[in-house]
This record gives structure tokens, sequence and C-alpha cells, in this order.
């Protein structure tokens, strides 16, 4: 059998397209010969010191408390404990619509069968090294003019890409999602390709 290729996802669990993208992923995993790998990456820290609207500071003021869980977690077990986290908090955060907060961190954790007393790090600086870390690994490559969802995969002749998106919805399944992998790598990993975009006429949906 021929090695997988690996290919890494940068998520912060707030954002709606990130966790679509994530989904599409997964159902690419299923088509194509690539491992998906997560790893944490923060809008709150992206946005540190920017000039944001109210309603957004508040929000990235409670994003902290999510990204040091998802970080705590990958510490103590591991990525693919991180990845079933991730799937039990986004189901949360964007198909239940729970607030921000303790209980829903508890409940994300709980999901997983984790110690819920993991919730204690949102609240904590313990981990905000590490979470800076990890932030920084996926956004070098593509720099901060961009969020979420940030992709490394691998590139032509064995190297690397790295490309934030696609911002999709929803996501595609099956060979679809398969086809839409081959297009998005295909433009990737084409040298000086840098944007491809068009005016978003839907919100998300999360099917």
């Amino acid at each position: 059998m021929t090695e997988r290729g690996a290919v890494d996802m940068w998520f912060d669990p707030l954002c709606p397209w990130a966790w679509i993208t994530s989904r599409w992923l997964l159902e690419v995993e299923q088509v194509r010969d690539v491992e998906i790998h997560f790893h944490v990456m923060s809008l709150s820290v992206l946005n540190e010191g920017r000039d944001l609207p109210e309603q957004y500071q508040e929000l990235m003021a409670k994003g902290w408390g999510p990204v040091r869980v998802c970080i705590a977690v990958e510490q103590a077990h591991g990525g693919e404990t991180l990845a079933k986290l991730y799937t039990a908090m986004g189901t949360r955060i964007h198909l239940g619509k729970e607030d921000l907060g303790r209980d829903l961190l508890v409940g994300a954790l709980t999901d997983v069968g984790l110690d819920p007393a993991l919730a204690d790090a949102a609240e904590s600086t313990e981990y905000d090294e590490a979470l800076r870390a990890s932030h920084e690994a996926g956004m070098r490559p593509v720099g901060t003019d961009v969020g979420t969802p940030v992709i490394h995969a691998p590139g032509p002749d064995g190297g690397q890409v790295a490309f934030f998106g696609p911002v999709i919805t929803p996501a595609p399944k099956g060979e679809a999602a398969g086809r839409l992998w081959d297009g998005v790598l295909l433009v990737a990993g084409t040298p000086g390709f840098y944007e491809l975009k068009r005016t978003r006429e839907l919100g998300p949906i999360f099917d």
C-alpha cells in the first residue's frame, strides 16, 4: 500500500466556514488517498490589536476559551482526540447554536469521553504559548490577511502548498467532494496563483 498524503487544516471552532470546510475534507478523505489532520489557529490571536466592531470584539473575547481547551486536549491526548473534540464543539456551536461558555465546553468534552475539568483551560493562560505556536505554524505560509480555514497539502514535485479556503456551502459529498479537491490542488499548486473569488450569496448551510 502507498502512504496516504498528509493534509493539515487549521481551524478556529468559532468559524462556520471552517466547520463546513472541515466536513468537506472528511468527505475527501473517503474518496482520495489523503489523511486529514486538524490543528488549532485562533481568530482571537489573529485579530489582536485590530480596530474591530464592538460586537466582533465581544466574540473575539469569548473565542479564547474554546481554542485554549482545544490546545489543552491536543497536548494531553493527541491529534486524533483533538479532531473528535472539534467535531463535538462544532456540532454544538454550529448545529446546536449553543452559547459559547463553560457549559458548551464541558458538554463537548463529555461527548468525547474526556475529563470535563479540561474546560478550566478556557480561563487560563497556561496554554497560550502553545496556542500561538500552533497558530503561527498554520498562518506563516499564507500570511495574516486571511482567516480560517487554512490548509497545507502535498504539492507538485514533492513540495507543499498552503492556502486559505475553500469557502463553500454546503459541503460537497462523495465524488463531488473529491472533484473539488482535485481542482483546489490544481490551482493552489500553480506558481503565482493567489486568488479566485466571487460574492457570497448564501450563508453557511450545515447539512
